[in-house]
């Protein structure tokens, strides 16, 4: 189900108490119980209502009866994965595209392994449900000791490592309150767009119980409610501010998704006049044909006039920003917060003070936009210094290929039927300086910068948007993380176009600290992906050069091979990055080798 901006939670049902002896193993049935009266019926409605028809799983001994509900479901497709942490990504791809991932993995052993992934959707604020097949329902409390655990019979190692990266966690041992249990964590995954984890013992999935004997009641998620005279105040004391500015610019962060403030912030700029700049995370969710677009602010290494004119502003918008080592390029943004307003999701912060809790991004925004005086000025001042950025020079016969024009065929790719994915690492820099048509997907995991997120992402995040072909930007490094899930590409019958880019190890690494641990052992990465293809499904893989090459591997991957997985492995120089890369690696390591402070 398609959710919206204002969409999902819960009407709490209530629970119908039943006698204990309906959690007990049942006997031969004489009458058999409709299959939808089943715990492991309910969960599987409940995920296709909730919009996430994919669910990526890892089969367990603890998982496997529940597995069998969710394929029965017929609304529901369940993919099988390589392993749990591609399963984990696939579903953080899959929320991107979707709104809401899901996967399955099986007790301890199984979770331990997809809770890396699970960790990366939490910190960019994505609705995964991650389920677990648990213990049986009779060894709780039993002192018995299991497999697939540390060997204690203390059973909640896996939920007290969880409860650090989900919002809601929920052991499932009994049908008392089953049903409460599930609605509640996957209401409040949508309503606080973070992880839950949803733990089922193994022998339950399959059991009846009156909770489950009728289609459930849709769930209504209530809209967040700002605090009406926080909101007013705060619109007040924003309109003083910046109305008095002379030259106010706007910068959109990336919890803009988080609370579906996207169309807020633009009907801002449309009537604001001020130009918008997005942070790195941010870029995808500001329409970049927006006629007062700048581009990218990444402090030192922004798109070219960008951060002149933001850094230069009297008064700055950021609406969902997040400040980290990262996007500060090692706290180096010269920012100051005399001049800011802050807009979080549920507080906004006007300079130095005063802060104003209790008040939704989105009910600020639109609010702000019907009170704000249209100034132009920040961006006449930018149409003044911008000179138009060149294209770089193209490669002579049988010179090697170069990162820069790589990309600059990679751009001519793009429009509104593609989406792009960005691997940690140099694809980070050369993917923000392509320009996104309108309707072009873009996604990267700025916040964790987990190597190897890509490849699970890709395989998610196309069988999300079935509409797009991914155009997916990977280095050497990071595919040897993750490379296994091409395969369920592969089983998915998927058209992602995947640039492999082979420059021999760990590049964004070099840039802010070499040593020999970033060189790694060089694959056949294309005599791999043919492995693996093995016959089935269609794929077709090119090993690429020179710009000739590249041509003509492009040409065949949006024509004669359009309905395939392409897999085009693209050999760099390991020196060959963006300037980009260069000036952020230096500064990361600065604040990295910060001396400890005097005690």
């Amino acid at each position: 189900m398609e959710t919206k901006d204002s969409d999902h939670v819960i009407n709490n049902v209530d629970v119908v108490p039943v006698p204990s002896s309906l959690t007990a193993e049942p006997p031969a049935l004489q009458h058999p119980v409709p299959p939808q009266a089943t715990l492991g019926c309910h969960l599987a409605r409940r995920l296709v209502e909730i919009g996430a028809t994919d669910v990526f799983s890892v089969p367990g001994d603890f998982n496997l009866t529940l597995l069998d509900y969710l394929i029965a479901e017929p609304s529901l497709n369940l993919i099988g994965c390589c392993n749990e942490l591609n399963a984990g990504y696939a579903a953080d791809g899959y929320a991107r595209a979707r709104g809401v991932g899901a996967c399955v993995a099986t007790f301890t052993v199984g979770g331990l392994s997809i809770i890396n992934a699970i960790a990366g959707a939490y910190s960019e604020n994505l609705p995964v449900i991650c389920i677990v097949g648990g213990p049986n329902s009779n060894d709780f409390g039993m002192n018995r000791i299991l497999h697939h655990t540390i060997g204690l019979p203390d059973f909640s190692q896996e939920l007290r490592c969880f409860q650090t990266v989900t919002c809601h966690q929920a052991v499932v041992n009994n049908l008392e309150n089953a049903q409460e249990q599930i609605d509640m964590a996957i209401s409040t995954a949508l309503k606080e767009s973070k992880p839950v984890y949803i733990s089922i013992s193994c022998n339950l999935a399959g059991l009846p119980h009156p909770t489950f004997s009728h289609d459930p009641i849709p769930f209504f998620i209530s809209p967040r409610v700002s605090n009406k005279m926080n909101l007013d105040a705060a619109v007040e004391a924003c309109t003083r501010f910046l109305n008095n500015a002379v030259k106010p610019v706007m910068v959109g962060g990336p919890n803009l998704r988080s609370t579906k403030s996207k169309a807020a912030f633009v009907e801002l700029a449309d009537a604001s006049g001020y130009p918008i700049a997005v942070m790195p995370s941010a870029k995808g969710l500001v329409p970049e044909n927006h006629p007062r677009f700048l581009g990218t602010y990444w402090g030192a290494v922004s798109t070219s006039f960008c951060a002149e004119i933001v850094e230069s502003a009297d008064a700055y918008l950021f609406a969902g920003p997040i400040f980290n080592d990262y996007s500060s390029v090692g706290y180096s943004l010269l920012l100051k917060k005399e001049k800011a307003v802050i807009v979080q999701p549920d507080r906004v912060i006007v300079a130095n003070g005063p802060a104003f809790g209790c008040v939704s991004m989105k009910d600020f925004l639109e609010a702000f936009a019907k009170r704000v005086k249209c100034n132009t000025t920040a961006f006449d001042n930018y149409k003044r210094i911008y000179v138009p950025s060149g294209e770089p020079r193209g490669c002579e016969p049988g010179e090697p290929l170069r990162v820069n024009v790589l990309f600059k065929h990679i751009q001519g790719l793009l429009s509104d039927k593609t989406a792009v994915i960005a691997e940690t690492g140099d694809s980070w820099f050369n993917c923000q300086k392509l320009r996104l048509p309108e309707g072009c997907g873009y996604e990267f995991q700025m916040q964790y910068g987990s190597i190897g997120w890509s490849v699970g992402a890709t395989l998610g995040y196309a069988q999300a948007a079935k509409d797009k072909r991914i155009i997916a930007c990977i280095g050497d490094g990071s595919f040897q993380v993750t490379a296994q899930d091409v395969s369920t590409m592969l089983r998915c019958a998927q058209n992602s176009i995947i640039f492999l880019i082979n420059n021999g190890g760990y590049t964004i690494e070099v840039e802010i600290h070499d040593g020999p641990y970033n060189v790694i052992k060089n694959w056949n990465y294309t005599g791999l992906v043919e492995a693996i293809h093995n016959g089935q499904g269609k794929c077709w893989t090119a090993k690429v050069k020179t710009e000739e090459d590249l041509k003509s591997a492009l040409d065949k991957a949006i024509n004669v091979k359009k309905d395939c997985l392409c897999f085009i492995e693209v050999i760099l120089h390991k020196d060959d990055t963006s300037k980009e890369l260069l000036e952020w690696g230096s500064r990361v390591s600065a604040a990295n080798s910060r001396p400890p402070n005097p005690q």
